[in-house]
């Protein structure tokens, strides 16, 4: 890692940020959670599981890995379906084969992204390659969800595959950090990711004591992971590593400086830059609407009939389901249905679905 890299002194360099420009200051920092996905490969998550109006529009960010697989350990993610929002696969180390529902499919590998928009509905498989299975080696990506305003929801499903020689490339100020931009723009250099909710999508690379100062859209959320390495952040130099979301407050640029010696076996530190347009604002009104028809039983049928179909789940079980879309108020119903199908899924794999999905609305009522 990083499977893109640069000669420094040849990029273009952002703009020197003024002295009345104000840093964006850490509202809190959150360590990911350890667990696992598809077949069992190993997953680094920091949402969700932190309340999502701090990370809004994105709704799930997994790093996949670093792991390196022994001959015939490679794991994947077999036939799931995704609606309502958009992933974002970025594979830094390794390679995973795509197949989809609609006929499509390819590989991403070192350095590329894919960019799928679920929209109205589809299934796909994320798998190694059966070579890859068979002599084992580095697997390492990242998978962010992105999601759609309610208009765009029911949009077809579409692709964007995004070269290692597409993402624009660009310097700080004394050339000691490399950004990559995947989507969105920062300080007028533009990545080649189209988006359909406005994001900033970059992974920086950050060599011992370098410092990196981005200016940032005041109207964006702004997200600090580190993917490896360690540092500190925002105007108060708060520290942060490897497997740590640092949730930014209001601001005009965001400040990131890698330590002298950073912690872990990288010799840099990685981090993605992630920020967005919230929408939960513009849904606000439309989900109130919503849940109160959803507890009026006026749409029971319809969200029955749609869950059955992806998942054939019981009845016992879209009972529960629905006691869940009540009482998620912070996001829209198609959204609060597209997350808690993973969230169910998962519980009938670990054949205990009862318990699972019991203890996740026992955290929800709690808040948690």
């Amino acid at each position: 890692m990083p499977a893109v890299t640069a000669d420094l002194l040849t990029l273009p360099r952002l703009s020197t940020i003024p002295p009345s420009s104000a840093s964006r200051p850490v509202r809190g920092i959150v360590t990911a959670i350890r667990t696992f996905e598809g077949e069992g490969f190993p997953v680094r998550r920091p949402f969700p599981g932190i309340d999502l109006s701090l990370v809004d529009p994105f709704i799930l960010l997994d790093q996949m890995g670093a792991v390196e697989y022994a001959p015939g350990e490679a794991k994947g993610a077999p036939d799931h379906p995704h609606r309502g929002f958009e992933t974002v696969t970025y594979m830094l180390d390794g390679v995973i084969e795509h197949r989809d529902s609609m006929g499509g499919g390819g590989k991403i590998t070192d350095g590329a992204t894919q960019w799928m928009t679920a929209g109205a509905g589809i299934v796909h498989s994320e798998m190694p390659p059966e070579y890859l299975v068979r002599s084992g080696g580095l697997f390492h990506g990242v998978q962010l969800w992105v999601n759609l305003p309610a208009r765009l929801k029911w949009s077809p499903p579409r692709y964007q595959d995004i070269v290692p020689d597409q993402v624009a490339l660009i310097t700080n100020t004394d050339g000691s950090a490399l950004l990559r931009i995947i989507a969105g723009e920062l300080d007028g250099h533009a990545g080649p990711g189209v988006t359909y909710t406005p994001i900033a999508y970059a992974h920086a690379t950050l060599h011992p004591e370098a410092r990196l100062e981005v200016p940032w859209r005041t109207d964006f959320n702004a997200l600090v992971y580190v993917l490896a390495g360690s540092g500190r952040i925002g105007p108060e130099g708060a520290p942060i590593g490897e497997g740590q979301l640092g949730v930014l407050g209001a601001g005009d640029h965001v400040a990131v400086s890698a330590d002298r010696m950073p912690a872990g076996p990288s010799p840099t530190m990685e981090v993605l830059l992630l920020g967005g347009q919230p929408i939960d604002a513009v849904e606000a009104e439309r989900w109130e609407l919503v849940n109160r028809a959803v507890e009026e039983r006026a749409l029971d049928g319809e969200v029955e009939a749609w869950v059955e179909r992806l998942l054939a789940l019981p009845p016992d079980a879209l009972r529960l389901q629905k006691a869940l879309l009540t009482r998620w108020r912070r996001v829209d119903l198609d959204t609060a249905v597209a997350l808690s199908m993973d969230v169910f899924a998962r519980a009938y794999a670990t054949g205990e679905p009862h318990r699972a999905m019991q203890a996740f609305l026992d955290r929800r009522r709690a808040g948690a």
